[in-house]
């Protein structure tokens, strides 16, 4: 299986054809992919692209890192295994005991007669 490649400081205005395009002057692109932010649907500036032998992925370096695309010099080297991240949990509390809820009052209706 052929290296995967990281591209980093891409223009944002570069989408996946265009990257595989890139790297298709060199040889064999297996596949190519523009990162996209969920939230705002742009570019986040880098990707990742598998072409199809290591020799041209190593080609693809050589040549490709530090090319000049739309006045942002690309970087190109192998990608890295993705690190494990801590899990985030959306749904509970944030950490820590908090203790009992209190109801401190302030409105009609408390034992206090609504003096707090």
């Amino acid at each position: 299986m052929a290296k995967r490649l990281f591209v980093g400081n891409l223009p944002y205005t570069v989408d996946d054809n265009q990257l595989n395009q890139l790297f298709g002057e060199v040889g064999t692109v297996s596949s190519a992919t523009v990162i996209i932010d969920r939230m705002s649907g742009r570019s986040k500036g880098f990707g990742f692209v598998e072409m199809a032998t290591d020799e041209e992925s190593d080609k693809a370096i050589e040549t490709l890192n530090g090319r000049e695309v739309d006045g942002r010099k690309m970087l190109v080297n192998e990608a890295r295994p993705m690190e494990e991240r801590p899990r985030r949990d959306f749904g509970g509390s944030r950490g820590g005991d908090r203790g009992p809820r209190r109801d401190f009052g302030g409105g009609r209706g408390n034992d206090r007669g609504g003096r707090y």
